[in-house]
C-alpha cells in the first residue's frame, strides 16, 4: 500500500476509497494531450511542465491547501462539466464529500492558479463499497463550484474523454503528485497486463501520493488511474491500474448524470482511431439504467469527445 500521501493513515474496505493519487491524460488527434513532456523518454519519469493541457490535472487536499496533498486526479468530460476521476480509495465518501476533500488542478509550490474545486458527490461501485474490492478501485466525483467566480471546473481548465477498454499493449502516459512533492511528475511505458481484470506499467519514482493518478493512451483518453492491486502498488517503480470496463462506464454514466445544469446539446462523440472497428462510442446520457451491473470485463473503446 504504498500509495496514500497521508502517513499513519490506512486504507478502508467498507467505504469508497482512502489515499491515492490521480493525474496524467490525454487529448490526441487535434486535442492537446495530457502529460505534456517528451514521450520519446520512455521509462522515466521528470517534472511534468506547466501547461494548459497538464492543468487538467490536479491534487487532492482535506478541506484546504493548509493539510498537504494526498492524492491525485483528473478531469472528464462530462455534460455537467464538474467531473473528476480517480482512485475510489482516494475518496471515501464520508470523509469527501460536502467539500471535505477539494480538488486543486495545475497545483504547484502552494499556489493554486486556477482556484480550488470541493468535492460534492462520490461515486464509487458497490463492490468497492462493501467489500473493497481491489477490480473495482476507480471513483468519479461531482465538484461544486470553483473558488474563482464559481466556474465548472472543465470550463477553467478542459477536460480529457473516458477510454473504456484494455490499454495492454499500448503506450500510456501517467501524471501525479508524489506525497513530498510540490510539482507533479509524468513517465510515459508501455502498459502490460496483469491478470485479466488489472494492468500496470514500469514507471520509476511513484511513491506515496500519487494514487489516481491517470493512464492517459495515444488517442487522448484516460484509460486507468493508479490503484487496484495493493492500491496502486508496493513498490515505488511499478504501479497498477484495474481495466476500465463496463463497470466503470456504468459508473461515469451515473456520475455524468448527476452533474448540474446541463447544457442543451450533447458533444459529437469521438471512438480511439485504433479501434474503430470495435468502438463504441459512449455520449453523456441523461439517464442510466438501474440493472445491476453483473460483470467486470474489459469493453471496446468507449471515449467522449470533450
Amino acid at each position: 500500500m504504498k500509495r496514500t500521501g497521508i502517513s499513519g493513515m490506512k486504507y478502508a474496505t467498507t467505504v469508497r476509497g482512502r489515499f491515492g493519487a490521480l493525474s496524467a491524460v490525454a487529448v490526441l488527434l487535434v486535442i492537446p494531450t495530457y502529460g505534456d513532456h517528451d514521450a520519446a523518454a520512455k521509462n522515466q519519469t521528470e517534472a511534468a511542465p506547466a501547461t494548459a493541457v497538464n492543468a487538467r490535472v490536479g491534487a487532492l487536499f482535506k478541506g484546504d491547501l493548509d493539510g498537504g496533498h494526498y492524492c491525485t486526479a483528473s478531469v472528464v468530460h462530462s455534460s455537467g462539466r464538474d467531473l473528476i476521476v480517480t482512485a475510489a480509495h482516494c475518496l471515501p465518501a464520508d470523509e469527501s464529500e460536502g467539500g471535505k476533500a477539494v480538488f486543486v488542478p495545475a497545483y504547484r509550490d502552494g499556489s493554486a492558479p486556477y482556484g480550488t474545486w470541493p468535492v460534492q458527490s462520490v461515486y464509487a461501485d458497490d463492490n468497492w463499497n462493501e467489500d473493497g474490492d481491489q477490480d473495482s478501485d476507480v471513483a468519479f466525483a461531482v465538484l461544486g463550484p470553483g473558488s474563482d467566480g464559481g466556474k465548472k471546473v472543465e470550463d477553467a481548465v478542459g477536460a480529457a474523454p473516458l477510454f473504456t477498454g484494455r490499454a495492454t499493449g499500448r503506450s500510456v502516459t501517467v501524471t501525479g503528485y508524489p506525497g513530498d512533492a510540490e510539482e507533479p511528475q509524468v513517465c510515459t511505458n508501455t502498459s502490460i497486463a496483469y491478470g485479466d481484470t488489472q494492468q500496470r506499467v514500469d514507471c520509476p519514482d511513484f511513491p506515496g501520493g500519487t494514487s489516481g493518478s491517470p493512464w492517459v493512451v495515444e488517442g487522448g483518453a484516460v484509460a486507468g488511474v493508479i490503484g487496484g492491486y495493493e492500491f496502486g502498488g508496493d513498490d515505488p517503480d511499478v504501479s497498477y491500474s484495474i481495466v476500465f470496463g463496463q463497470h466503470t462506464k456504468s459508473l461515469y454514466k451515473l456520475a455524468e448524470a448527476a452533474g448540474d445544469p446541463k447544457p442543451a446539446g450533447v458533444p459529437k462523440p469521438v471512438g480511439d482511431p485504433k479501434s474503430a472497428a470495435a468502438g463504441v462510442a459512449v455520449a453523456p446520457q441523461p439517464t442510466v439504467a438501474s440493472t445491476p451491473l453483473t460483470t467486470n470485463q474489459a469493453i471496446p473503446c468507449a471515449c467522449v469527445l470533450p
